[in-house]
């Protein structure tokens, strides 16, 4: 997810984080020795290799380029020349935004002429070698081939520090650019102050994807420098006059001088970002920070452990752990402030702090599950702050990045995890609040939303008028109408669980209802999901390989795709299809179909094809496990056996798709141990193909999941039997409180299909 700028940034535009404890001997080994950051920052992976801890509010990254799909994020491994370090990030979206503070050493006379929209390279950037750049978890080196500088970076929750070893230079220093952001956003005001003649602190309100993102900081160098501040305007690519403003800095340095600086980050004003500098980073002890960072790493990963001889497997396995924690992001100041979906700053509690960067339509399938099992109160956080954004803003984000609402993306997911909470048992919030918010976020009602008139319709799309009035979503009417409908009737699903729990027995009936909608839209004279028109035909010409990017009727996909989105009523879909054998043929079909995507623009965002499913991108990732709904197992494990070797590996283009905020590495540790959640709000897991030997899961109560596979080898990719806590497992299902109340599952594989499984299962 998500194209360029997604469904509106395109159009308009143009922390405290839980441990789970861990043994000594857990507490010693290095897991952040087997994390490679570099995964996702080549192909489309669109991931960044700078310092971060778990869920920081700060990501001190190298940015290689400014514009175009691979620049999300700001680092593309294909390039040669760093323009500098920012000091925001996001990791692994298909929309672009952040790159606040931009600070490049320098040595020699400071060039920021001719800066040419048109450009990638700023007039100061540096060309480097991959062969002498360092990326691990919250560390990152390279040297600066221009200035012969060393650079390197790491970070606590809301600092970061820097380090610049220079040689001996009459004329060095630093350029800190502030008018710099990733994709050129519109800087709608920069102030800076140059405190002292060691201390600076800025202030900068951008417009973008984020239509009102705030960033505050305050820096702190451990050399006294004297100062120019640059304020002009530049003409951009459009011949629009912006404004410009950079801050030069300079000062002799001997040979081998380390000078280090320390940056505090904002969101509420610059007097915070002080405040979380001195709190967090109050001495000049670099590897004093670096050893922090790598011990949070450490203490977040240590929640898995896997055996393998493989150890490219545990890079790819480890490296997703690292993907799956650097979003969501803390947004509370060490004073407790933040700044809200209201866009005012509010009094807090840094003891239940709030994050932002929720990339739901993508987080919902994988990485939120995978925290109920590692860490559900991380997850409470996370649906805290959700809820407390619908209290602020008026409804809950689709997308929220900055405290802004986006409007980017479809469904109203925030009820898909409030509901899997509710269902596994370990919810810690007001059910009735959740539900009301949830019944909010479900119905057509645009008043009382706190956010830019261009994202009212994208944030409260007309499609759930009709899809509450007239019983389904027109596709003359509505854009994306077959996709907004499947996913509407899912999260609608998710509500009927929540008004049941609240003994709304009148919702209830109506929610379940609506999450049985999805049958409207199938057309059996094709067998595939359709789109329905005002007059209740349906949409022609139908092609099920078209696609028309955030244009037609599906999602970033097409019918091949979005067809079997029905993970609450897989048993509904079957029938729907004819039955088993139907649908048994039809879900072949999709794996064997040519792999051609046809139209005049083709979504970037179908990729890692298997015939017509995409690995790549979000819609497709519980598709593999529906054979296990219809008695043929075998081919759920032989194809995610083909996804794990083929589309994740240890190199920069590792992934198949976007990493999306950790959904697509968090696809990859579930199914990697084993198992796999179909649908969020039933709390069942999918079993598939283990490839570790064993898979440890540490529990928060300090109990132990165990997954220990049998003859293990990449020949032996099927099931032949299974336990449970050492009895007897039939069927290719368990449950989430065979996880949560500790136990071993114990898998025996072998080089061919076999019939386990195949048992009539009462789980689903």
């Amino acid at each position: 997810m998500k194209n360029a700028v997604a469904a509106i940034a395109i159009s308009l535009c143009g922390g405290i984080f839980c441990l789970s404890s861990c043994t000594k001997e857990e507490q010693n080994t290095d897991y952040t020795s087997y994390v490679n950051p570099l995964i996702g920052t080549g192909g489309h992976g669109h991931t960044f290799p700078g310092a971060v801890v778990p869920h920081g509010m700060i990501q001190p990254s190298p940015d290689t380029r400014i514009d175009g799909w691979d620049a999300c994020s700001g680092y593309y491994y294909a390039d040669s020349t760093i323009n500098g370090f920012s000091h925001t990030h996001v990791s692994g979206t298909g929309c672009a935004d952040y790159g606040d503070f931009l600070l490049m050493p320098t040595v020699g006379q400071q060039q920021y002429d001719p800066q040419d929209y048109s450009s990638q390279t700023l007039p100061y950037a540096s060309p480097f070698s991959h062969e002498n750049e360092v990326a691990t978890p919250g560390y990152y080196s390279v040297f600066l081939e221009r200035y012969q500088v060393k650079a390197e970076l790491t970070a606590t929750q809301r600092a970061a520090l820097h380090r610049y070893t220079f040689p001996e230079a009459e004329k060095a220093g630093f350029i800190l650019d502030m008018d710099y952001s990733i994709q050129h956003q519109d800087n709608l005001d920069m102030q800076v102050e140059v405190v002292s003649d060691t201390e600076i602190k800025g202030y900068k309100l951008t417009k973008y994807w984020a239509f009102d993102q705030r960033a505050n900081f305050y820096a702190k160098f451990s050399k006294p420098f004297t100062s120019t501040i640059v304020r002009d305007t530049l003409t951009d690519q459009n011949g629009k006059q912006q404004p410009r403003c950079k801050v030069l800095l300079n000062f002799h340095t001997e040979k081998d001088e380390q000078v280090l600086v320390k940056v505090g980050f904002s969101a509420v004003d610059t007097e915070g970002a002080q405040k979380n500098l001195e709190a967090e980073i109050p001495e000049w002890d670099f590897e004093r920070v670096h050893a922090n960072a790598r011990k949070a790493w450490n203490q977040y990963l240590a929640k898995i452990d896997v055996s393998t001889p493989n150890e490219v497997d545990k890079n790819i396995f480890y490296t997703a752990m690292y993907h799956t924690a650097i979003s969501p992001n803390l947004f509370t100041d060490v004073d407790g402030r933040y700044w809200g979906m209201n866009q005012k700053i509010h009094q807090g509690d840094v003891n239940k702090p709030v994050y932002t960067t929720f990339s739901l339509w993508d987080t919902f399938r994988a990485l939120h599950p995978l925290l109920s099992i590692i860490d559900p109160q991380l997850n409470n956080d996370f649906i805290r702050s959700l809820l407390l954004k619908s209290q602020e803003g008026g409804i809950f984000p689709m997308w929220d990045l900055a405290s802004n609402y986006t409007g980017t993306m479809i469904g109203y997911h925030a009820v898909s995890l409030i509901a899997d909470a509710y269902t596994k048992g370990y919810a810690d919030f007001d059910l009735q609040e959740a539900y009301d918010a949830c019944l909010r976020a479900a119905e057509y009602d645009t008043t009382g939303i706190v956010c830019p008139p261009a994202v009212l319709p994208h944030l409260m799309p007309q499609a759930k008028y009709y899809k509450n009035t007239i019983g389904y979503i027109p596709c003359d009417k509505e854009n994306e109408s077959v996709a907004k409908a499947l996913e509407y009737a899912y999260d609608d699903y998710c509500i009927s669980i929540l008004a049941k729990a609240t003994g709304d027995h009148k919702k209830y009936e109506e929610y379940s209802k609506f999450a049985k909608a999805y049958t409207l839209y199938f057309d059996p004279s094709v067998r595939f999901m359709r789109g329905v028109d005002s007059e209740g035909n349906w949409r022609t010409p139908f092609n099920p390989k078209a696609s028309n990017h955030r244009n037609d009727d599906y999602c970033e996909g097409n019918a091949w795709q979005w067809t079997w989105f029905v993970p609450q009523d897989v048993e509904g879909l079957v029938e729907l299809m004819g039955g088993e054998e139907a649908f048994a043929g039809k879900l072949d079909s999709l794996f064997t179909e040519d792999s051609t995507i046809e139209g005049e623009l083709v979504s970037a965002d179908i990729s890692g094809l298997i015939g017509q499913y995409a690995h790549g991108n979000e819609p497709s990732h519980h598709v593999i496990h529906l054979y296990n709904y219809i008695h043929r197992p075998w081919k759920t494990q032989e194809l995610i056996d083909q996804v794990l070797k083929e589309q994740y590996r240890n190199a920069p283009d590792g992934l198949s798709g976007n990493e999306d905020c950790g959904q697509m590495s968090a696809w990859y540790i579930l199914n990697a141990m084993g198992f796999y959640q179909v649908c969020p709000g039933k709390p069942v897991y999918s079993i598939g193909r283990p490839i570790f030997d064993q898979a440890v899961i540490h529990l928060p109560n300090e109990e132990t999941f165990k997954i220990i596979t049998q003859n293990n080898s990449s020949e032996n990719k099927y099931i032949e039997s299974a336990t449970l806590n050492g009895k007897s497992l039939n069927e290719p299902f368990f449950h989430h409180k065979d996880i949560v109340s500790g136990g071993t599952l114990e898998i025996v594989m072998t080089n061919k299909p076999t019939q386990w499984g195949t048992k009539t299962s009462n789980i689903k």
